[in-house]
Parts: C-alpha cells; sequence; structure tokens
C-alpha cells in the first residue's frame, strides 16, 4: 500500500524543516538571536525543537492535512490548518504547564503558531503546484476491464497527483467492448506492443482473469527487457487502495504472493499487548464504564450491558458484550438484521455512546478473556455468516485470525448494513490479514483515535 509514498514523506520532511524553522524566527522575535541559537544548538534545545514539530505535525494528520487530496481545496486547506494549529497550541501549553523545562519561553509558541500560520498555507499551495505541473508521472495501462480494474483506475485517478500516476487507458480482449467510463479503450491484447510505444506507457497493468492465455508473451518479454513494468491487477490494487480485490482473486494468487503468515512470535506480542492493554483499559475507564451504565439505566427500560453472539477465530462461537445502545427487543419483530447509520432503534444515549465509541469499552473483557484481539476484523453474527460465506468469495478467510475491537476496515470503510458493504469491508480485512504486523496494528490504533475525534461512523 502506497498512502504513505515519497511525495507524501517529502511533504512531511520537508514541512517539519519549516515548522523548526518558524519556531526559530518566533524565538529570534520574541527573545533575540542568542537564545535562538542556543535552543539549536544544545541537546535540550533540540529536544523543544522536535516536540513542537511532533506536536504539530500530529494535529495537521489529525486533521487529514497528509490527505494529499486536501491540498487542491483551498478553503479546506486554511480552515483544517488554522484548526489544527490552534489545537498544537493548546496542546503545547498544557505540556509546558506540566514540564516547565520543556517550555521555549513566554511568547515564542505563540509568535511561532503566526509565522507557521502565515508560511504552511502558501507552502502547501506551492508543493501542490510543482506535483500538478512539473513532477514525473508514471504512465498505466490496464489489460482487462473488469468492475475491480475500473474501480482501480477511478481510484488512482483521484488520486494520481498524491501518487505520481496517470491512467493512459484500457486493453481488451478482442471484440469486448465493456463499459470503462470515463476511460479510453486504446485497442485490443495483441495491440499491446503498439499501445506502449504509441502513448510512451510505463507500466502495464494486466488482470488475468480477463488476459489469461491471450498475451504475446515474446514481446511482452522483449518489452520488459527495454524498461516497461508489468503487474498483476491484484498486486496493484493492494498495493494502491489498501484492499485485496476479491473479485479479481484467484487462489494461486493466495497461495504463491507474500504474507498470509502469522508468525508464533508476531501473535505472541500481539497476545502479550491485547493483554496489558486490556488490563489497564479496564482499570482507568472503569469509573467511565459505571457513568455510562448508570446513564443508559437512568434513559431507558433493560439492562445496561447488550450480550450477543459472535463468530471468532477458526468458526468459534462467543458472547461479546456491549452497553446497550438500543432498545429492549429491538429485533423482536425484524429478526436479525444489520444496525445502519441512523437507525431509528437507537436510544438517545445510544447514539453518543455508538458516535464517541463508548459502547464497545465492555469488549475489552472480551480482548482480555482472549475471544477478540485490539486490531483485527470486526466479529460478525452468526445469522449472517453463513449467507455471506455463500455470496462472497473467501469470506471464511476473515476467521483465521482473531476478531478486533478495531480493525483496517473499520478505519478504511463507512458504517456497512449490506452485502456490498460486507464484500467491500472483507477486501480490507484480507488486506489486513496478508500484511498483518504490529506497525500495522499501531497505524490502525492511531487511525481509530483520529476516527473517533472526527466522530465518523465506523
Amino acid at each position: 500500500m502506497q498512502s504513505i509514498n515519497a511525495r507524501a514523506t517529502m511533504l512531511i520532511g520537508l514541512e517539519s524543516i519549516l515548522i523548526v524553522g518558524s519556531l526559530i524566527l518566533g524565538t529570534m522575535l520574541v527573545a533575540g538571536g542568542q537564545e535562538a541559537w542556543s535552543i539549536v544548538g544544545t541537546p535540550a534545545g533540540f529536544l523543544r525543537l522536535a516536540l513542537v514539530a511532533a506536536v504539530c505535525q500530529a494535529c495537521l494528520y489529525y486533521t487529514d492535512l497528509y490527505d494529499l487530496r486536501i491540498i487542491a481545496n483551498r478553503r479546506e486547506l486554511f480552515a483544517r490548518t488554522f484548526h489544527s494549529l490552534a489545537a498544537a497550541s493548546i496542546i503545547l501549553a498544557a505540556v509546558y504547564a506540566l514540564l516547565p523545562d520543556l517550555g521555549v519561553g513566554p511568547g515564542v509558541v505563540i509568535a511561532a503558531t503566526f509565522v507557521v500560520m502565515a508560511t504552511v498555507p502558501g507552502w502547501r499551495v506551492l508543493f501542490e503546484s510543482v506535483v500538478r505541473h512539473v513532477s514525473p508521472r508514471e504512465r498505466l495501462v490496464i489489460v482487462g476491464a473488469s468492475s475491480a480494474a475500473v474501480g482501480l483506475a477511478s481510484e488512482l485517478t483521484e488520486r494520481r497527483y498524491a501518487l505520481g500516476l496517470e491512467i493512459v487507458g484500457f486493453v481488451t480482449a478482442a471484440g469486448a467492448r465493456p463499459s470503462t467510463g470515463a476511460f479510453r479503450v486504446l485497442g485490443d491484447i495483441a495491440d499491446i506492443p503498439a499501445i506502449v510505444q504509441r502513448y510512451h506507457v510505463d507500466r502495464v497493468v494486466v488482470s488475468l482473469a480477463d488476459a489469461r492465455g491471450s498475451l504475446p508473451m515474446d514481446q511482452l518479454l522483449d518489452m520488459k527487457m527495454r524498461g516497461v513494468t508489468f503487474d498483476y491487477l491484484a498486486s496493484v490494487y493492494e498495493r494502491y487502495t489498501g484492499k485485496i480485490a476479491v473479485e479479481n482473486l484467484r487462489p494461486s494468487w493466495l497461495i504463491f504472493s507474500a504474507g498470509f503468515r502469522a508468525t508464533p512470535r508476531l501473535l505472541g506480542f500481539k497476545r502479550l499487548l491485547d493483554v496489558v492493554i486490556a488490563l489497564v483499559g479496564l482499570v482507568v475507564t472503569a469509573p467511565l464504564m459505571l457513568l455510562v451504565a448508570l446513564a443508559v439505566k437512568l434513559t431507558s427500560p433493560g439492562p445496561a450491558l447488550y450480550h450477543q453472539q459472535r463468530v471468532g477465530e477458526r468458526g468459534r462461537v462467543f458472547t461479546v458484550h456491549k452497553f446497550r445502545s438500543m432498545r429492549v427487543n429491538a429485533e423482536a419483530d425484524s429478526g436479525a438484521v444489520w444496525s445502519r447509520e441512523g437507525d431509528t432503534r437507537t436510544t438517545s444515549v445510544g447514539r453518543f455512546l455508538r458516535a464517541a465509541r463508548l459502547d464497545e469499552l465492555p469488549q475489552l473483557w472480551n480482548i482480555l478473556r482472549g475471544d477478540m484481539s485490539l486490531v483485527g476484523p470486526r466479529p460478525e453474527r452468526p445469522e449472517f455468516i453463513q449467507r455471506l460465506s455463500e455470496l462472497i468469495p473467501y469470506y471464511g478467510q476473515r476467521h483465521v485470525v482473531k476478531p478486533g475491537l478495531t480493525g483496517w476496515a473499520q478505519v478504511r470503510y463507512a458504517y456497512g448494513s449490506s452485502v456490498e458493504d460486507a464484500l467491500e469491508k472483507l477486501q480490507y480485512d484480507l488486506f489486513y490479514i496478508k500484511n498483518m504486523s504490529l506497525a500495522l496494528d499501531l497505524l490502525i490504533v492511531f487511525s481509530t483515535i483520529k476516527t473517533v475525534m472526527s466522530r465518523r461512523g465506523i
């Protein structure tokens, strides 16, 4: 996956220098050049600079300002920059009040904030202009026009400036004229060598489902020797979207591709972290959970906790615990149905609990027991599993790991309440299972915090 690619890395690095430079300039304006030099030239001063840069960039990240698509919207850019730097100033003020030794002097942070406010938006506009008009782009042709291929082309086109890519068009089987939306069909598979030369193509992305047995292999090998890159659609789709295209998938790709192998050492570390986090979480949030339980009891008749059967690792059914957010017997007339955004069965307090994710806190007990992990695919109800397994290929593969309190699908996709949504979430779950690591878990936890803070639905 390339959500953090070379361009985003360059943006983050150069912006760090800009923030540090603004702090030094703010110090010079408030305290003079000698004080500024004392900050730059000592280990303690370097720590202060690193703290300010880290807090500012964390706030920029949590307002999605490292999503390069935001840069194109000037109004959104200025508004989010103001909000993030205002939050950074408040956080730094609190840190300095608790740890005065980390402070950079009275008035310096305020002066530096004004400098950053004046320079960051302009720097972002300049960066976007350079990316759009000057930087090189890799030109892609896609062989095969399945819905997964067209979806990939649409996603890459939306992020073309951030990724440095350009979709030239599609190549299809002889005589086939499928719908490719706004993208051009450049010719048939037999025309690939001529198309590559005519349109100066850098990478050919092949959908094996559409092109198996019809590729001119000798000519393609010659093109590869001359610098043209070839990739499977499934691999490119995974790399750029953070999900695995189930529709275009073949068992051979699952078997022979890297990943899908959780080592005992990794699983041991995950379990250790789960136990530690669950224990600390239960102790720290105990007073909050008591207040939540009282709020549920006082505002609607029925128990504070809700217990429901879910399917976990290797198909084992367990009982998940949540604070009740719906009225009692909400499914008495309808039977088992998916909850959905804006569900009328949700109580007034329940809507708040769901928005703040407080209804999920009792699942820390499930994590401590070993039914769940902190990070993994969300557990589904047994009533839905059989149907989804029949309708969606590879759906059962999500049960090879423990389900999670949060997961890659939850931070990458909106609230789901249909078979189509289940398919989309499965593609993210398979990506997580294939690439499972402590680093990815950490990214998901940070993304979950951002999702909760922004009040977006999971």
